[in-house]
């Protein structure tokens, strides 16, 4: 029997699927998660604060440390399930006494009242035997739902520092346009002193005073916005980077860098870098390995077993070679009638396979559907900058003539005046439409699945 129980023991911790051997479920995600801060994209921007927010972003986020609790809470579900692939070895010993009070027959043998202890120290293997591959199966099933919140965490990674990106370049444009807006309204300030001055002298009509005090209303107006707005983008940023009052560090305007060489068209293989899409991709494999698990759940199932041990009624007599226990044996099981329940769990997998093709199918659409907005949406702001751009060299001409007109007594200082509030208006499209470009070409990243922009001109067009 010994024998028997040891060649057990040899097949248990032998025949287990070779697919299953040397493999460490617990993957390091270190390398991934690097690959998801992207920092060499946004190292195209020149602008070291912005890049060092990041980093401290990337550390500090809850969100974030959220996402890597759940990859690891998905590894470990995944080593417990590759753990029922192999086979188990464990100890279930027994100390007790027991007390019969009655006779009790054994045919026309019968046994008086007694009492005795009872000692047992069995080792118990076992292995379910995958033939059919539903364990596999399982295992598989696990590691695409891991693939799926890997991919849920570099979703998150995307969103996340595409967000903070567009409200920290937000918020230099708004200091650029509030210190725009305070020199307006010291420009308007003067011309409607120059205007009262005229009209106490009968060189103008009320109507053109009054008219100058509301747009110099309007402007101070538009001040307490963009002082607000300033306020609550303040605090949105020190909310990204969990940090309280102080300084908040960010760039000037001026040194903010135009991206150039931002593609104008991008092939539709594009989306198959995004997140959702290899979501969709993983889930219905893992919806197409439950199916095939359902169909196995119908199959018998066969496991191994083996004990070897001691089992004895008295202490003394515990080590002797009569007390040894052993015994081996294969297991079958099979449901003859289980009220139609497997057969229901089958077809709820084929409707959840159904589902998840659909979904595939409603991604891909979704998805071409947000990259070609946001490819429309750089151009536009694209041709729009540019357009800024030639509508202020134009404005700086006309000041310089105004100025040199100034020079020579053909034009006041009140024509000085005007011409440098147009110019001023003029350089705050010039602000909005730069930051517009620039968030565009951020939201065309986050669109594309965190993808290098520069390298689509070689990947993906």
């Amino acid at each position: 029997m010994k024998k028997i129980f040891l060649l057990i023991l040899i097949i248990i911790f032998t025949v287990i699927p070779t697919s299953a051997k040397n493999k460490d479920v617990e993957q390091d995600n270190t390398k991934e998660t690097l690959q998801y801060l992207n920092l060499d994209w946004w190292q195209n921007f020149h602008d070291e604060i912005l890049t060092e927010h990041l980093r401290t972003l990337y550390k500090q986020n809850y969100d974030l440390k959220n996402t890597e609790l759940k990859i690891k809470e998905n590894e470990k579900l995944v080593k417990m399930q590759f753990a029922s692939e192999l086979p188990q070895l464990y100890f279930d010993g027994f100390i007790g006494r027991d007390f019969r009070s009655s006779v009790q027959k054994f045919g026309t043998m019968e046994i008086p009242s007694y009492a005795q202890n009872n000692f047992q120290f069995p080792l118990t293997a076992g292995y379910e035997i995958d033939i059919w591959g539903k364990n596999r199966l399982k295992t598989k099933s696990l590691k695409e739902n891991l693939e799926i919140i890997k991919q849920a965490q570099r979703a998150t990674y995307i969103s996340l520092s595409s967000d903070f990106c567009a409200d920290y370049y937000n918020l230099i444009k708004t200091d650029r346009l509030l210190e725009i807006q305070n020199e307006l309204i010291k420009i308007q300030e003067e011309i409607v002193d120059k205007i009262n001055d005229k009209y106490n002298i009968g060189l103008c009509s009320l109507n053109e005073v009054l008219k100058e005090e509301k747009l110099l209303s309007s402007l101070k107006e538009e001040k307490n916005n963009f002082e607000d707005k300033r306020e609550i983008l303040e605090n949105l940023i020190r909310a990204y980077l969990s940090m309280g009052e102080g300084d908040l560090l960010r760039s000037h305007f001026s040194d903010v860098k135009v991206l150039d060489n931002i593609p104008n068209e991008i092939n539709s293989d594009v989306i198959k870098e995004r997140p959702d899409f290899l979501q969709q991709e993983a889930n219905i494999k893992r919806v197409g390995y439950d199916v095939k698990i359902a169909r196995k759940e119908m199959l018998p199932s066969f496991v191994i077993f083996g004990q070897i041990g001691l089992n004895a009624y008295k202490f003394s007599d515990l080590f002797k070679t009569s007390t040894q226990l052993a015994n081996a044996g294969i297991t079958p099981t099979f449901d003859i009638f289980s009220g139609g329940r497997k057969l229901a769990f089958l077809k709820i997998k084929k409707y959840q396979y159904e589902e998840a093709l659909n979904n595939y199918q409603k991604t891909i659409f979704e998805d071409i559907k947000e990259v070609n907005t946001a490819l429309a949406e750089v151009n536009k702001s694209k041709k729009n900058y540019n357009e800024a751009l030639n509508k202020m060299n134009v404005e700086n001409k006309i000041f310089n003539l105004v100025q040199n007109k100034e020079k020579i007594g053909s034009a006041s200082k009140l024509d000085i005046l005007y011409a440098k509030e147009s110019n001023l208006m003029a350089e705050k499209e010039k602000v909005s439409n730069t930051i517009n470009y620039l968030i565009s070409t951020i939201s065309l990243y986050k669109a594309t699945g965190g993808i290098n922009l520069y390298t689509l001109n070689s990947e993906y067009i």
